[in-house]
């Protein structure tokens, strides 16, 4: 037999994690000294052991892993629990992964503070324009907040333009105001340029303002990274004298496939401060 030194140190465990397994049953000791209270274990218990901290590697809570080295667990049952556990793992890598576009974007904001180009940006008038759109609401105007509301949008808005036989006659254009519930909650619109009547129904159609002055400039890329170019026109904004009058508009001028591709021009109506 193994003391529990020598079994933890076989199975590359702590002697700590071998005495949790013990309080909830998930590896009992193959015998208890009951004058010293010493465990000890078999070496056949390390392949139970094994198991176990495969089981825990997957991301299987301690009474799943119980359940399935107990054999409680049919083999139909373990193959949707792998399949759940996968979906999972996808979901999060998904999520971490769009975590990383929005440091990459933090640190790029970051390194061009102070390098503040000026020849980009560009006031002009941007004429009214006849738009159907989709709203929602997104918890702030955080890129990470706003990518998971507008994309859906623009994709339900598409199918229901198809449905109506309404073709699109110019670009997207995303506009945002603050939501009418407050606490920091943007409103999205959702829009796409056609020519139709006004209407309210399986989406509204509409005539969008036109802007007489706007600071522009152009974001290639995934809005995901939009953060720097955003903040580069705001200070461009500040520095010559105007003052913005609300949020951005984004001008899908060209959405590939691959949205590192895209390219969106950022109009922000502004007046001379």
């Amino acid at each position: 037999m193994f003391t529990i030194g020598d079994f933890a140190r076989h199975g590359r465990v702590s002697i700590r994690m071998l005495r949790h397994y013990d309080a909830t049953g998930l590896l009992y000791p193959a015998h208890v000294d009951p004058a010293s209270g010493y465990r000890y274990y078999t070496a056949a218990q390390l392949a139970r052991l094994n198991r176990i901290i495969a089981l825990k590697d997957l991301g299987f809570t301690l009474q799943q892993v119980r359940d399935i080295v107990d054999e409680k667990v049919g083999a139909e049952e373990l193959r949707g629990m792998l399949r759940l556990r996968r979906a999972e793992l996808e979901t999060a890598m998904a999520a971490a992964g769009a975590r990383m576009v929005q440091v990459e974007a933090r640190l790029r904001a970051i390194e061009s503070e102070g390098h503040m180009p000026t020849n980009d940006v560009v006031i002009k008038n941007v004429p009214a324009a006849r738009v159907a759109e989709l709203t929602a609401t997104a918890a702030s105007f955080e890129p990470e907040d706003i990518g998971p509301v507008i994309g859906p949008l623009y994709d339900e808005l598409c199918r229901r333009l198809e449905v109506a036989g309404i073709a699109p006659t110019g670009p997207g254009v995303a506009y945002y105001e603050d939501a009418p519930e407050g606490g920091g909650r943007i409103s999205v619109h959702a829009a796409i340029q056609v020519s139709a009547p006004l209407q309210d129904g399986a989406f509204r159609i509409l005539d969008l303002p036109s802007l007489d002055q706007a600071a522009t400039i152009v974001h290639r890329g995934s809005m995901d990274t939009v953060l720097p170019t955003a903040q580069t026109l705001a200070r461009w904004i500040d520095a010559n004298g105007y003052q913005s009058t609300g949020y951005p508009r984004e001008i899908n001028l060209e959405c590939p496939e691959n949205r590192d591709g895209w390219v969106t021009e950022l109009q922000a109506p502004v007046t001379r401060a």
